[in-house]
């Protein structure tokens, strides 16, 4: 079984060494030795979110904290390319379901979306609680899925600023797609960045509404490709990460 994922602050692991100690303290440290009751030797990684892996053992629990015998570090490369995931806003928590498991299946960023049949508005001090609560989710499944890395929680585009976001994406050598029921291209043919390539690959999925005319033709116009994900239609929560798990294996990150 792989050991259990615990977060560090960026920075906190840069002069850790194999062989050497490190204290897992504040929340996270309490989370290990208080609520998982973790013991000494057993194994823990901690991460700090941005590449950085400690592989290490628990050497003593304290009320300071967690301290780890250092077993090795590890720094992982970022995935390439980048995998975006522009989740439309949707109600109830569908879009928190489908950004959870889109960190569990490897997406590198999400972009809130601000769709124009989003039910849901993130505007004011909703929008600074909202994207707060995008943020832990990201960082719990982070840590449920053992990652070094934890996705970044872009600001709220709306429909405007996501085809900007497309066409941007296009002219550096991205490719941008629309998941869209009467697309005729299926994402299993359409063409993508090749593995390694340092660009974005950006997939958008809309609300539970579906997009409007006017926003596929605004996408369309700025250089991304509607695409069929499949014969059936799915759930917001559902159709980014059933995506990504299929981009995962055409881009070989899964091999």
């Amino acid at each position: 079984m792989s050991a259990p994922v615990f977060l560090a602050e960026v920075g906190a692991l840069d002069g850790v060494v194999a062989g050497g100690g490190f204290l897992l303290d504040g929340s996270e440290g309490r989370h290990a030795g208080v609520v998982q009751r973790r013991g000494p030797g057993e194994r823990i990684d901690v991460v700090d979110g941005c590449g950085v892996r400690v592989l290490g053992r628990v050497a003593r629990v304290s009320p300071e904290g967690v301290l780890l015998d250092v077993e090795d570090v590890l720094r992982e490369a970022p995935a390439a390319p980048t995998i975006v995931l522009a989740q439309a806003l949707a109600k109830g928590d569908r879009d928190e379901m489908a950004i959870e498991a889109a960190t569990e299946l490897g997406v590198d960023a999400v972009v809130p979306w601000q769709a124009d049949r989003s039910v849901v508005v993130w505007r004011g001090e909703r929008a600074v609680k909202s994207r707060a609560r995008w943020l832990g989710t990201v960082r719990a499944a982070t840590k449920q899925s053992r990652r070094a890395r934890v996705p970044v929680v872009e600001q709220a585009v709306d429909s405007a600023g996501l085809a900007a976001r497309a066409a941007a994406v296009v002219a550096a050598g991205g490719v941008a797609l629309v998941l869209h029921e009467e697309a005729t291209t299926p994402l299993h043919d359409v063409p993508l960045p090749a593995p390694g390539g340092p660009v974005e690959l950006l997939v958008v999925v809309g609300p539970e509404g579906g997009i409007t005319a006017g926003e596929l033709d605004r996408l369309a116009a700025a250089g991304a490709v509607p695409v069929l994900l499949g014969p059936l239609v799915l759930r917001t929560s559902t159709a980014g990460p059933a995506a990504l798990a299929v981009l995962s294996d055409r881009l070989a990150r899964w091999s």
